[in-house]
């Protein structure tokens, strides 16, 4: 169920909406109107820092196994 970017035509507040499937009505949250736009928004890439890395990598070295290393990191490592 994706969320949504609307903008209220009525008070032109924008706000976001868990949407649940193309027959849901859309109100404005600040002043109840249905007159809203859905904006477009770019999605999110997954977040690459390297906290993420590390923590993705210890959590695979605890459970015995090294997918999230490179082939040249597992040859060092074993």
């Amino acid at each position: 169920m994706p969320i949504f970017e609307f903008r209220c035509r009525n008070c032109d507040k924008p706000f976001e909406k868990l949407v649940r499937g193309s027959s849901t009505e859309v109100l404005c949250p600040a002043c109840g109107s249905n007159a809203v736009d859905k904006l477009v928004s770019a999605p999110m890439a997954p977040g690459r820092s390297k906290a993420l890395i590390a923590a993705a990598r210890s959590q695979a070295k605890k459970e015995g196994h090294f997918s999230n290393y490179s082939a040249a990191e597992r040859a060092r490592i074993k």
